[in-house]
């Protein structure tokens, strides 16, 4: 059968999903079936240490628009996302968790939407099924505040599941930053965007891949990669510690000239309160110091000038190259 440039690819990272991608793949490929447009469903195997990276193979193997690139080894779920867009040859790309919280069905009205003129379309959670109060409470919080403190406009109660045109991959596949924040990305490059309302599913299968830990690093890279009020935050915090010392000093200043002539127990001594002061100070000092360091890891992390990921292996491709950044080059 002739080789058929795809219309529409599906950018899917797998971590440790043997138990639904069997499942992921038949239903995205009975969502875009009857669209009669050519698709691939492009699976990034994120150094999954389950059967997922022997299954993905036997599904390739039989449905040749399943795609599968091989990392080395985890590089963790945004490089995933960019390595799927880098290799995605669609016109318009969709990227979706394999987890299937994300229905699959949700695809055909995020393709309507792009055919009405927009370019990036991404879906907005109405409900999340399965969702601890906490995890709901946090998410919502973490969203309102980096629409406050960052200086793109990222939509509220959205993820990563969303569709791009193909300007929109290219413009993203030349930004290579290292700790990536995709939702936040594919907001800043611009273009006309729109928002799909959609229900969240529970997870049918396996365990979530975003524990608390992993949810704090997501947070400080989405604000560190978008926002300077950490450091502002560090002046600020300076400005106000010097504020009370002062006071503070005069304060103590003055009790010592009213009490001049009394015991000495009825004026301050100092000691307890020149320890809370050293500790105080030492703490702002430490915070201060923290967050410049975030700031510098994240710039050492740029200048080494690493590559984003390792590919081992590409099943389906034409061409080995990515193909988002074999086109840049073509067009230099």
């Amino acid at each position: 059968m002739a080789y058929q440039q795809p219309t529409i690819s599906v950018v899917a990272p797998v971590y440790n999903e043997e138990q639904l991608i069997e499942e992921f793949c038949q239903r995205v490929s009975t969502a875009l079936e009857p669209l009669n447009e050519p698709f691939e469903i492009v699976l990034v195997n994120d150094g999954s240490r389950d059967r997922s990276p022997l299954l993905m193979r036997e599904i390739h193997s039989r449905d040749p628009r399943v795609k599968v690139v091989y990392f080395s080894k985890n590089f963790g779920h945004q490089l995933a996302i960019t390595a799927g867009t880098d290799y995605a040859q669609g016109q318009a790309v969709v990227v979706i968790d394999s987890d299937l919280q994300d229905p699959p069905e949700v695809i055909p009205e995020l393709i309507a939407k792009w055919r009405e003129g927009y370019e990036v379309v991404y879906a907005v959670r109405s409900e999340r099924e399965g969702e601890t109060w906490f995890k709901t409470f946090t998410a919502a919080l973490f969203y309102r505040l980096i629409v406050k403190i960052t200086n793109v406009n990222i939509p509220v109660d959205t993820g990563d599941f969303r569709l791009m045109d193909r300007r929109v991959v290219n413009a993203l596949a030349r930004i290579r930053e290292h700790h990536r924040f995709m939702r936040g990305l594919s907001v800043w490059v611009g273009f006309r965007q729109a928002g799909v309302s959609y229900k969240r599913h529970a997870r049918k299968a396996g365990d979530t891949k975003y524990p608390l830990r992993k949810m704090l690093k997501f947070a400080l890279d989405g604000i560190t990669s978008f926002s300077y009020l950490p450091l502002q935050m560090a002046t600020y915090l300076g400005f106000i510690t010097a504020g009370l010392s002062l006071a503070f000093l005069i304060a103590v200043v003055i009790m010592r000239l009213l009490y001049s002539g009394e015991p000495a127990d009825s004026a301050f001594y100092g000691q307890a309160s020149t320890l809370a002061m050293v500790l105080f100070l030492g703490a702002v000092q430490l915070v201060s110091i923290g967050i410049i360091g975030e700031y510098v890891g994240r710039i050492y992390d740029e200048v080494k000038g690493r590559p984003l990921y390792i590919v081992s292996d590409a099943l389906g491709f034409e061409d080995e190259q990515p193909y988002a950044l074999r086109e840049k080059r073509e067009k230099l």
